[in-house]
């Protein structure tokens, strides 16, 4: 589970700005939106947190800088090429000139923290570290530094990890991360933390969108088509089945061949599947396309699959604008999904930036370590806001304070 994720120098954020999932001491709710840790030093955490600010605040960008450090991790040591930038924006609006972005995530896994971490500019990396809490006090298992008077990397590693160290430092180069090339090269200690972003952090904003693939292999399976049915169900009440159809398709493609100086188009069939849904009323029943369904069943169909793969195997989901073509009230059964014991038995948990301020009030949706603001301050800088730091009275409206700005994120009014 994710603990805490902190970013620095990333597209508009400048200062380092840090996102905490660790439940305070507050006991409302404890044992719905909270999740034990089985670690004396954070406990709990939450199992839903939510952002909230204008346009352009920087919402976006802090999706966006989880969704890089993930590509970095998993594309450094087998995608990227020797010599090849990354693609990064490093805060603009500043005259330091300082080029280097930093991120670090701390994460809790088989009951053991990891705190993992790396900088760099466009050209290298510049520093990594790996600490790991088996106990009270933390493990370094290796540490990286660059150091620019000689142009070389130095390492220093700790008991805590073992295989052969002095293999995966020399294979690491200057733009590839020291723990994507140990997992390449089978490291198992690493192997954990590495599968982790593969696998457990899902990532849906503009740049990875969300595809109907899972929700269509699960059409496909037993007891599959009814649990989306249901879901679906709750959008719209008129959907009372979906279907499967595939057909033959003739696809034609351009051949050349070198040898003979010869080109031709060559024919064949492919399968295409298409989804049908049936709206039942109380004088006829018909099938409609997916294209003809409304964006709002389009959306809860292509996540119906991918939600519960997720709560079905305790991932960490975080989501751009997952408000946007939803109900209020669709997207409060969503969340509720995290809160329950029978729908999240592995401990899933959900992030995610919104629009919709009736969610800041709704009856026991949020405790208040939950819900965070983001804000761009006179630099044009962005700043992310816990509630709690905003010390609100108990029966307070968080939604009426928002609006009124007392907590920061909210538009100028005079816009």
């Amino acid at each position: 589970m994710l603990l805490e994720f902190r970013v620095k120098n990333f597209r508009s954020i400048r200062d380092e700005q840090v996102l905490s999932l660790a439940a305070s001491r507050d006991e409302s709710l404890r044992v719905t939106h909270t999740i034990p840790t089985g670690i004396k030093s954070v406990p709990r955490v939450v199992a839903v947190a939510t952002l909230y600010g204008a346009n352009a605040s920087g919402k976006s960008n802090i999706v966006r800088a989880m969704q890089f450090m993930r590509s970095v991790v998993l594309e450094s040591a087998s995608i990227m090429k020797p010599g090849q930038r990354f693609s990064l924006q490093s805060f603009l609006m500043s005259d330091k000139g300082d080029d280097a972005a930093a991120f670090e995530v701390t994460i809790v896994l088989d009951g053991c923290r990891y705190q993992y971490g790396f900088a760099l500019t466009c050209e290298r990396v510049i520093q990594e570290s790996l600490y790991v809490y088996k106990a009270f006090k933390p493990q370094r298992w290796f540490e990286r530094h660059y150091d620019g008077s000689n142009g070389l990397d130095y390492y220093e590693f700790g008991a805590g990890l073992k295989g052969p160290k002095s293999v995966w430092e020399s294979a690491t180069r200057d733009n590839s991360l020291f723990l994507s090339m140990a997992a390449q090269l089978n490291s198992e200690p690493l192997r954990p933390l590495f599968d982790w972003f593969a696998n457990c952090l899902i990532i849906i904003n503009e740049q990875a969108q969300v595809s109907p693939a899972i929700s269509l292999r699960m059409l496909q399976q037993e007891g599959g088509r009814e649990s989306i049915c249901n879901f679906l169900s709750k959008a719209d009440s008129s959907i009372a089945d979906i279907t499967v159809v595939s057909r033959k398709m003739p696809l034609n493609s351009f051949h050349y061949d070198q040898n003979q100086c010869k080109a031709e188009v060559r024919s064949q069939e492919i399968e295409e599947f298409l989804l049908k849904f049936l709206h039942k009323s109380e004088s006829k029943s018909v099938w409609f396309d997916l294209k003809e369904e409304s964006k709002g069943t389009q959306k809860m169909f292509f996540l119906a699959g991918p939600l519960q793969r997720i709560l079905q195997n305790g991932l960490t989901l975080v989501v751009d604008e997952f408000d946007a073509g939803l109900h209020t009230l669709i997207i409060r059964n969503i969340i509720r999904l995290f809160y329950s014991n029978a729908q999240n038995r592995k401990r899933a948990q959900l992030v995610f930036t919104a629009h919709d301020t009736s969610l800041l009030d709704a009856e026991n949706l949020y405790r208040r370590d939950q819900i965070w603001f983001v804000e761009k301050d006179t630099t044009q800088a962005s700043i992310l806001i816990s509630l709690l730091s905003c010390s609100p009275r108990k029966n307070e409206s968080i939604r009426r304070g928002y609006l009124a700005s007392r907590y920061g994120g909210c538009p100028h009014q005079d816009v």
